[in-house]
């Protein structure tokens, strides 16, 4: 089937746009050959005819949809200039990807913004990666270049090109990072760290402002990054080429001249720039010509230090970095020497004697200012022998000193490349490799093109021809692999205008030819190139302009430009006088002399003779060796392309101009190589991939194992034209737009198949609608019957209700009546019962009273009593303690200077703690108050309530009175009746009255109660809410401040692991230099010193040393670390010869100084006693031991006279142990002498100063000195290394956990009891430095650093807790009386680097396959385009081999014993770690993006959780590292069409960022029939809800890798250790220790 069958109605074409370049269009009716027009649709309705006059005229057809969006393109299927075009829009504008493939080619589209996509966590993710594997990416093709030249040991090189402004430097720059990064890594050397510092340096002096770029490089260079043998960096040299020197002396409007001359200017104020007279950049002429002088976004002050620092580093000194400085300012100054005109024609020129500027720039370079005054405005001729000075005009004199400004400053230049490769040669040796990274100039045409463009431009030619040849080879490389049988494919050569140029009688012939012509001009010139290549032999590549007779035109591989021949001579000669170098080489100045007389032979100095010239090499021809010799190195490497493109001349962030986009693809060759590969098979597919893909088309068997044989039976009946694809060995290859053919052929069976399947789908649902109604009929008729039951039964319960309601009402009716009588009783009952019981009330009140009176009396009395003796009581303790007091008040001063510290170091958490403390008394001041106004109100309220029940008993006293007395008389009764009637009348008033107002005042009272509760409420939900106020500040608080430890402590584990990192880098140049020294002599080791066992060196301990065995000849880096840093122990004899006698008297007598300082007087004279009686009874006790010694001697020669009669040879060994024994007695005798401690004599001297034996402390001490273990001084270095240093691995698996710590410590121990304080601290250093140079020793060994991480946190945790300070919290452990500060902080920081050591080591085992691992699988078939998948076999990258490692991480720490927290942290830390590197490859890569992927993905995942979860280690802060790796997973599996799709993706990723889970989504690629890739709509709907949703912090593009968590090892209470518990075997061979 033809191309021409694909015109039909429907399809999408390509139609020619003015401003867009190419817009889409779709086909309205199908296309004939017999057709001179076809109809087109545009996106806006609009419809057109399209002229076609020959099938050939017809518009390119567009791609089919899975083609959108491709990494590579090449792999479209349709390769034509609109399709390139529409791929990188899409890619820029709707994915962001600034990168794209195009074959070997990378191309770059500037963004002008910056983007999260070059930090080292993408370095660590495109790091051991293939370019097919990973989205497009710079590091992707250094990468590349970096393992071909691993693998076949050839050199490599990576061209940038492309135009100003594209991002050349930029991506040169971050090539040259990744390579110090992955080339660094081996070796820590300074080599990478100056391959980076010549940036800085390289921009400042070569790069400058122009109008399409504000960092554009005005040079090319190629720099040879040089590799060892192991793949690091060990050299680099750079080459320069074609220095635009005129932009010294002009610039353009709105450009700038050189970074560094705006540098200086800037940085003017500096003391040390004072002397440069400098001043703003306005002022002088070379700096104002552009205009604007300042780059928005730059500030030059830091620029000129970035630029310092980086001369510092390339080891330029100081003085020298002045020095250029003064050059580059005396180049300022130049252009403002003023030359004025003489003369009655101005053929004369001079310069004032007074000119300012002429003075500046004579003194900055150290010349005479009279010679170059008078050089500059004249010029020597020799003729016939005789030397004349002729003056200049002004214009030759300016342009003279033009000329000087623009040589200074090249040979500035040249001198500071020159200083750079110095710097950066390699110190170890030749490297073997190198890669060359290639920045150099893009195709340029201009609307006046000249002498600097004619070179940029033949350059590209040369870098062009080259480029066509490498892909044209890879192009039949790949044929030949896949044994096709083809044709050669005819690609564009460019030869001819390269001979054009550079050939015989070319155009740089006759330049160079008419330059040594005595009156040769740019006009001769030109008329000799129009007579060689217009007249005698038209070249093809050789045209003139019709309107002028000074330019000719070149017709490029890119473009067609049009030279302006003016001032071509003067530019190839680049001349400058003799006389005024002659005056530079006089320079007082060391460095100007220097660059004058190392001058090289590319600038021609003239010096009067004509015959000289044709000697002089032109800067034409200089330029075309240096070229020839860089394609000659280019050749002989492996090529990489990057192309950079501008996206638009307005430096707007992410805008596409479409226009720019066409004429930099043109000019850079992306469309040359889509040509050649359209030229062949450019789509290729493999035979598992087409079967995928294109299954439904293939007929019969469909097995995948038959994959090839199906295509190969298929494809005939699908493509009848047998040329448009062909078979290889392991893909199939089509011609251009095959793909499309079989995309159709594809949907319209999936079309077919979907009728059918809707067909069937429709019958069946019809089916269910018919059931379903019918069924729902029946329901329908069941309801109503059942409705109809329903009233019925309703009718009958209502009438059942209705007696049943009045037969209830009748009842509660006569309940009522009954109730109420029973009331009026209860209460006629009550009334009289309150009577009597208010009566007997009375009474008892009374008698309360007068018993509570008496109680009171006689309390007071007892109370009073009780004071006086407490006083006295009291008293007398005071006395007591005060004296106990004082004896404490001396210990304690001594403890003063740390609680100072620890103030010190908390004065932060007492501010906080004061801030929270006075707003807690405020808020209990304002409780207070409230509480005070509650206490009022209810004094106030009993006041009124006792008044009122004073007024009540008053009226019921009055009632009493008034009672009536019985009279004799009746008229006086009746009076006496009438009265008590109105008696009673108004009693019976007065008590209503007292009635109602007591219920009001119950009433207020209640009121009052009310509003007392609810004040009390209110002030008690006050309280509750100021405590929980107060809480959450501290809770507040404390979290902020646990977040600052937190964060102190990651800062300092990481300061940590790069003293590490430094120390094992200071390790690998002392290695480097010992070799270098022993490569230039050999000399022979002592003999005896070489048999010796090394012991552990104790500087890569701590700052201060821990070797046991010091040196006699310190180094200077131990004299000032102990003098500054460390208290002198070991070596503190020096210090004890400034003290006075009584210092030296405190420290025998172990009183501190500060205590000492303190002994005035009688204090003084009474220790001086006690000393005496100390030294006597220290003599009879010596003689005591001496007599029971000598008794023990008597008793072993007794013995050896009874066994005499044994044999010879055992008398002989038992006299030889006798005197061993004996030796060994008088050898401790005499220590005895020295080390008794003195604190135990004044004990026994002077018990009541001292603890006794009774006391507590000796209690303390006296049951822990028993099972301990002694070795001798003379064997702690065997102890040692038998215990530490040589221990093998399969030898220390086997050991008992902490076995070593053990033995150490209670050697240390029985050390320490035994007096011998410095024996014991130089046994702890040993034994600690041995530690760290043991675990140095074995750091890719992962249980011998785990059994070592066990022995240095026991004897962390053993020292520590036998400390001076630990005696309050175990008062069954007696303490050493040695300092262990310095060790405890050492032995800290050994254990975090042995932590970090282990972890380090299981991370380096999964670096290499954790992403293949849990991304693919080897059991579910993907049919992913760029990788056949996981290797097979035992290494193969599974979840198993994952699980595996860290079987063997946590087998390694339960071996040891190790804390459940720190094993729970550590896989904490490597949980991120991998899902880190899981999800940074996720989201780089396409082919994994996809629904079967991510099932898979959640599949390991969950066998990794399961793994975690039987262990225990299933902590909050693993699954939190892996949830954003499930979470894109999930996304990975759920719908992405709908809007509710959209809120359910979001609300559900809250793990992941807007820009990953956007970067998914547009990843997705569809690996099944089912699947659809992700609308651009759905992306922008997901993305305008992620802008609504605010995240907890803003996260970064890829997850950073080598984030540390900081790790806190758990406080353990360690039970006392005894030898006899130990089980030492006896392969360690330490029978030399003695159990005590």
């Amino acid at each position: 089937m033809a191309t021409l069958q694909l015109y039909t109605k429907g399809a999408n074409v390509w139609t020619p746009d003015p401003d867009a370049v190419w817009v889409s269009a779709q086909l309205v009716q199908d296309y004939t050959p017999d057709d001179k027009h076809v109809l087109l649709r545009f996106s806006g309705g609009k419809e057109s005819l399209y002229p076609v006059a020959a099938p050939s005229d017809l518009p390119p057809l567009a791609n089919p949809d899975i083609s959108e969006g491709e990494n590579d393109l090449t792999a479209l299927s349709f390769l034509h200039e609109p399709a390139i075009l529409h791929n990188l829009r899409v890619r820029f504008l709707d994915y962001n990807s600034i990168y794209t493939y195009c074959g070997i080619v990378l191309v770059a589209v500037n963004p002008y913004d910056e983007l999260p996509i070059y930090g080292e966590e993408v370095i660590d993710a495109y790091s051991g990666q293939d370019m097919a594997e990973l989205e497009p990416h710079i590091f992707s093709v250094a990468e590349n270049a970096y393992r071909t030249m691993i693998r076949e040991e050839k050199n490599q090189s990576i061209i940038i090109s492309g135009e100003s402004g594209s991002g050349k430097t930029v991506s040169a720059k971050f090539t040259m990072r990744y390579f110090a990064v992955v080339g660094g890594a081996a070796q820590q050397t300074s080599v990478e760290d100056k391959v980076l510092a010549s940036n800085p340096i390289m921009e400042a002096i070569g790069n400058a402002k122009t109008t399409r770029n504000d960092n554009s490089s005005r040079f090319g260079k190629y720099i040879q990054i040089g590799f060892g043998r192991k793949g690091d960096i060990i050299g680099a040299n750079m080459s320069t080429y074609l220095l635009e020197k005129s932009r010294v002396v002009f610039q353009s409007a709105a450009e700038r001249n050189y970074h560094i001359f705006y540098q200086l200017c800037a940085s003017r104020q500096l003391p040390e720039m004072r002397s440069l007279k400098l001043a703003a950049p306005e002022y002088f002429r070379y700096t104002n010509q552009g205009g604007d002088a300042k780059i928005a976004g730059t500030d030059d002050v830091m620029e000129m230090e970035r630029t310092r620092n980086a001369f510092t580093i390339l080891g330029i000194l100081p003085d020298q970095q002045m020095e250029l400085f003064r050059i580059l300012a005396a180049v300022l100054h130049l252009g403002n020497v003023k030359i004025s005109g003489s003369g009655r024609t101005s053929d004369r020129s001079y310069i004032d004697a007074d000119d300012s500027s002429m003075a500046i720039f004579c003194k900055l370079l150290g010349v005479e200012a009279a010679h170059m005054a008078h050089w500059l405005c004249h010029r020597r001729l020799v003729l016939a022998g005789d030397t004349l000075s002729k003056p200049m005009t002004g214009q030759q004199a300016i342009e003279a000193r033009d000329a000087l400004a623009k040589h200074i400053y090249e040979q500035m230049f040249k001198w500071t490349v020159h200083r750079l490769n110095s710097a950066l040669r390699s110190q170890a040796g030749r490297a073997k490799t190198f890669i060359g990274v290639l920045d150099i100039y893009g195709f340029e045409t201009f609307e006046r093109n000249s002498f600097e463009q004619f070179c940029i431009n033949y350059a590209n030619e040369k870098l062009q021809q080259q480029f066509n040849r490498h892909v044209f080879y890879l192009e039949q490389e790949e044929y030949i692999r896949e044994e096709l049988t083809w044709s050669r494919i005819e690609f564009s050569d460019n030869q001819q205008c390269i001979h054009l140029i550079e050939g015989q009688l070319g155009l740089l012939d006759l330049l160079d030819e008419e330059c040594r012509m005595p009156k040769g001009s740019d006009d001769s010139w030109i008329q000799k190139l129009y007579d060689q290549h217009l007249t005698s032999r038209r070249h093809p590549n050789f045209r003139k302009p019709r309107t002028s007779n000074t330019a000719f035109i070149i017709k490029h591989f890119a473009d067609t430009v049009q030279y302006e021949c003016g001032g071509f001579l003067d530019k190839n000669r680049d001349t400058v006088f003799e006389e005024l170098v002659n005056v530079m080489k006089a320079s007082q100045s060391e460095l100007v002399a220097e660059l004058f007389q190392q001058q090289g032979k590319g600038t021609s100095v003239a010096n009067g003779r004509r015959a000289q010239r044709e000697h002089k090499l032109t800067v034409g021809f200089q330029f075309r060796q240096s070229l020839q010799m860089l394609m000659d190195t280019l050749n002989s490497t492996t090529p990489h392309y990057v192309r950079c493109i501008k996206s638009n001349d307005l430096k707007e962030p992410f805008m596409f101009d479409p226009k720019r986009t066409v004429q930099q693809l043109r000019a850079c060759g992306v469309l040359e190589t889509i040509r050649i590969s359209a030229a062949g098979f450019p789509s290729r597919w493999t035979y598992e991939e087409f079967f995928l893909r294109y299954r439904v088309l293939l007929r019969g068997c469909q097995r995948w194992e038959e994959a090839r044989l199906a295509c190969q039976q298929a494809l005939p009946q699908l493509i009848p034209t047998p040329d448009q694809y062909v078979f290889g060995k392991t893909k199939v290859f089509f011609r251009a737009g095959q793909v499309a053919l079989l995309e159709r052929l594809r949907a319209e069976r999936l079309r077919a198949a979907a009728v059918k399947i809707q067909s069937c789908v429709r019958g069946w649902l019809a089916r269910i609608y018919y059931s379903r109604t019918l069924g729902a009929i029946v329901v329908l008729q069941r309801y109503w019957r059942g409705a109809l039951a329903r009233r019925l039964a309703q009718t009958l319960r209502y009438t059942k209700a209705a007696l049943v309601i009045q037969k209830t009402y009748r009842m509660l009716v006569d309940r009522r009546m009954f109730l109420l009588v029973r009331q009026a009783t209860i209460i006629i009952q009550a009334l009289v019962r309150g009577t009597l019981t208010r009566r007997q009330y009375r009474l008892f009140v009374a008698e309360r009273a007068a018993t509570l009176l008496q109680a009171r009396v006689r309390g007071w009395l007892a109370r009073r009593s009780f004071t006086r003796l407490r006083a006295a009581v009291v008293l007398a303790q005071c006395c007591v303690r005060r004296k106990a007091a004082r004896k404490e008040l001396l210990k304690l001063k001594t403890e003063a200077r740390s609680v100072e510290r620890y103030r010190e170091l908390n004065k932060g958490m007492e501010v906080k703690l004061m801030q929270l403390q006075m707003r807690a008394d405020q808020e209990a001041r304002e409780s207070a108050a409230l509480k005070e106004t509650l206490r009022v109100e209810r004094e106030v309220a009993t006041t009124e309530l006792a008044a009122l029940r004073a007024k009540i008993e008053k009226l019921e006293a009055h009632q009493k009175d008034v009672t009536p007395s019985p009279a004799p008389c009746s008229i006086v009764n009746q009076e006496t009746e009438q009265e008590k009637k109105r008696a009673e009348e108004k009693a019976a008033q007065e008590l209503l009255q007292l009635k109602q107002e007591v219920e009001t005042l119950q009433r207020e009272k209640a009121s009052l109660s009310a509003e007392t509760e609810r004040l009390s409420a209110s002030l008690l939900q006050q309280e509750q809410a100021q405590e929980a106020l107060v809480q959450q500040a501290a809770s507040q608080a404390t979290a902020a401040m646990s977040g600052e430890l937190d964060e102190e402590r990651r800062k300092h584990q990481g300061l940590l692991r790069e003293f590490t990192r430094l120390e094992q880098r200071y390790d690998n140049l002392r290695e480097m230099s010992q070799l270098t020294e022993g490569t230039r002599g050999l000399r022979r080791s002592d003999s005896a010193l070489s048999s010796e066992p090394l012991s552990p060196s104790p500087q890569s301990l701590t700052p201060r040393s821990l070797s046991p065995f010091p040196s006699a000849y310190p180094s200077p880096e131990e004299v000032r670390r102990v003098s500054v840093t460390s208290p002198n122990t070991e070596g503190g004899f020096t210090e004890w010869t400034l003290e006075t006698p009584m210092e030296q008297l405190m420290d025998k007598m172990g009183f501190t100084k500060e205590y000492g300082g303190e002994l005035k007087g009688e204090d003084l004279a009474h220790a001086y006693d006690t000393v005496r009686v100390a030294n006597k009874f220290l003599e009879s006790q010596l003689l005591n031991q001496r007599n029971q010694w000598a008794e023990e001697v008597e008793r072993l020669r007794c013995q050896l006279l009874r066994v005499s009669s044994g044999s010879s040879s055992h008398q002989q060994d038992l006299l030889e142990a006798s005197e061993q024994e004996c030796a060994r007695l008088r050898k401790e005798l005499k220590e005895l002498r020295n080390t008794v401690p003195f604190r135990r004599l004044l004990t026994q001297v002077l018990p009541s100063v001292f603890p006794t034996d009774g006391s507590p402390l000796a209690q303390q001490k006296g049951p822990t000195t028993a099972g301990l273990l002694e070795c001798k001084r003379r064997d702690d270095s065997k102890l040692i290394k038998n215990l530490i240093t040589d221990v093998r691995a399969d030898v220390g698996v086997s050991l008992a956990p902490g076995l070593a710590a053990s033995v150490v410590f209670l050697c240390v121990r029985q050390a320490d009891i035994r007096g011998d304080q410095t024996a014991a601290l130089s046994l702890c250093r040993a034994a600690v430095a041995a530690m760290k140079t043991t675990l140095k020793k074995h750091n890719s060994d992962l249980d011998m650093t785990a059994l070592w991480l066990k022995n240095i946190s026991l004897l962390h945790d053993l020292l520590t807790q036998h400390g001076p300070k630990q005696l309050c919290v175990r008062e069954d452990l007696s303490p050493l009386t040695f300092d262990i500060g310095n060790l405890s902080h050492t032995l800290s920081e050994l254990r975090i680097q042995a932590y970090q050591q282990l972890v380090s080591i299981t991370e380096q085992r999964l670096q290499s396959f954790i992403a293949v691992a849990l991304l693919e699988g080897e059991d579910i078939p993907t049919g992913s385009r760029r990788q056949a998948g996981p290797a097979e076999g035992a290494d193969a990258p599974t979840v198993a081999r994952v699980l595996k490692e860290l079987g063997a991480l946590h087998a390694a720490m339960s071996r040891q014993a190790l804390p459940a927290a720190l094993m729970e942290h550590a896989f904490h830390q490597l949980v991120y770690f991998m899902s880190a590197s899981a999800l940074n490859s996720l989201l780089l890569r396409k082919d994994v993006c996809c629904c079967s992927r991510g099932i898979h993905i959640r599949l390991n995942l969950s066998q990794l959780e399961e793994w975690l979860r039987d262990r225990g280690l299933q902590t909050e802060g693993a699954m939190s590292s892996l949830a954003p790796l499930i979470q894109a997973a999930q996304l990975l599996q759920v719908g992405k069409n709908t809007e509710a799709d959209a809120h359910a993706l979001v609300q559900a990723c809250t793990a992941l960022s807007g820009q990953q889970i956007v970067k998914i989504l547009t990843n997705y690629t569809p690996h099944g029939d089912v699947e659809e890739r992700v609308s651009l709509n759905f992306v922008r709907l997901v993305q305008g809800l992620l802008k609504d949703r605010i995240d907890a912090q803003p996260r970064q593009f890829l997850l950073e890798v080598k984030r540390v968590f900081p790790v806190t090892f758990p406080v353990q209470v360690l039970p006392a250790i005894h030898a006899d518990n130990l089980v030492i075997p006896d392969s360690l061979k330490l029978t030399f220790l003695r159990r005590v």
